[in-house]
């Protein structure tokens, strides 16, 4: 099959194609216009957003690759879109390579710009190509984008490329690709002869792959055929004793506090509501001596155009008054891996286990009176394990221009995952579930 692929940074190849339903709320068209519209992206924000589209050529009669640089919109059909950055720093990632950075400035070599695959401010697993309706996400497609990922950093000087948070699917893609890639071991000779150094086209470069950790809460009760729990005490009843003593604890303290937690769905979140939650959410970032990643507008416009993906968890002390917020996304109820995101939280004080109450119970409550699948509560925190939040594997990709790089960044990569997964197999033994009720270990 013939790919050819094309650079833009507007968004009207949208209307050029029927789409796939994202596999998240943070894909879906109506987030990534927020992102836009409020300058979360593009402008000033240190974001800037190129769409890479990937054309299938309709002449084509057999399966012969051929990759070409332009389409010829008449003769070809838009399959696939990926969206990617130019970045001068990595704030809003959630992937640390600043090792990286700080080796190329030791050798006196530009790190910036780079180039990012990701959602921005968004450490969510999921689909990073939009695709097509009809359309299944091959290694031919995969190339194509990669391709387009090349030219930019070719134009811009990049250091590298970096597709943060992707799913199975395209990690596994990922090492298809790198089958009939150059072996880092191969570039590292050839490197003694500059001639054939200049002979490795980008194409051949690897796709270095790290992984990590995430805590994902499951809705499945493995005493009754993993079917859904039926309310929070019978998740409860899945833990250790002395785990579902410390939880009933905590919730105990936020109510000898004074205060009560109510949930409010998207279209029910009034204008008072969200600036409420915006003077919790800039409370986060302003202990820290920092400014927040979005603005007040960008939750507006949110509660707008995605109510239905939309929960949000609120905090109100004796005299009624808002003391803290957390904003959730979710799926469709019905979808097949349907799942609550913990994403934006803020407080307007310390208050006992608040945290953990609004951002962890109410949301696990939540997840099972929605029969949603999953609870991704957001990135890192080890108090998440002992919560019953399971350690899952996360992929992230990379692509180093500068070949030089290239075996010690490998090496760290492979040594990295080897770390990672004795850590994930470690939190997995160190969950609070009874015998009986323990989640299957899955790398």
């Amino acid at each position: 099959m013939t790919y050819s692929y094309a650079l833009t940074q507007d968004t009207d190849w949208q209307s050029q194609a029927s789409w796939q339903v994202a596999d998240t709320p943070f894909m879906s068209f109506a987030f990534w216009q927020t992102l836009m519209d409020t300058e979360a992206i593009g402008g000033d924000s240190g974001w800037l957003p190129i769409f890479i589209t990937v054309f299938q050529d309709k002449s084509a009669a057999n399966d012969t690759k051929d990759i070409k640089e332009e389409a010829t919109y008449k003769e070809s059909m838009l399959v696939a879109v990926m969206p990617l950055f130019i970045k001068g720093h990595h704030r809003g990632e959630f992937v640390f390579d600043h090792a990286w950075a700080e080796a190329y400035a030791r050798y006196g070599v530009d790190y910036y710009p780079r180039l990012v695959t990701s959602v921005p401010f968004t450490p969510i697993t999921g689909q990073r190509l939009w695709l097509a309706d009809g359309i299944e996400l091959t290694p031919d497609i995969l190339e194509a984008a990669l391709a387009g990922v090349d030219n930019i950093a070719k134009q811009c000087s990049a250091s590298s490329w970096h597709g943060l948070f992707v799913n199975d699917e395209l990690a596994a893609l990922a090492n298809q690709l790198n089958q009939s890639a150059m072996s880092p071991q191969t570039i590292e000779q050839s490197l003694a002869d500059s001639l054939a150094m200049e002979s490795v086209t980008a194409n051949s470069l690897p796709l270095l792959e790290r992984q990590g950790c995430q805590f994902l809460w499951q809705n499945q009760n493995i005493l009754k055929d993993s079917e859904p729990f039926a309310d929070f005490d019978e998740f409860l009843s899945s833990l250790t004793a002395k785990k579902r003593k410390n939880i009933r604890a905590e919730r105990k303290k936020v109510a000898n506090q004074g205060i009560n937690c109510r949930l409010k769905l998207g279209a029910h979140i009034t204008s008072e509501d969200w600036a409420a939650f915006y003077h919790c959410y800039v409370m986060t970032y302003a202990v820290r001596g920092q400014q927040p990643y979005l603005s007040n507008d960008f939750f507006i416009q949110l509660g707008e155009t995605m109510p239905e993906h939309l929960m949000l968890a609120q905090a109100l002390d004796s005299s009624g008054e808002i003391i803290a917020s957390s904003l959730f996304l979710y799926d469709d109820p019905d979808s097949p891996n349907a799942t609550l995101y913990g994403r934006y939280w803020g407080s307007l004080g310390e208050f006992d286990s608040l945290h953990f109450e609004l951002c962890y119970y109410q949301g696990i409550e939540f997840a099972i009176g929605q029969g949603l699948k999953y609870f991704d509560p957001g990135t890192q925190g080890e108090h998440k394990l002992i919560r019953g939040f399971v350690p899952t594997k996360t992929h992230s990709l990379h692509r180093i221009y500068d070949r030089r790089f290239i075996p010690a960044i490998s090496d760290f990569c492979e040594q990295d995952r080897d770390y990672m997964a004795r850590y994930r197999q470690e939190a997995h033994d160190a969950l609070p579930f009874n015998v009986d009720n323990m989640p299957d270990f899955k790398g």
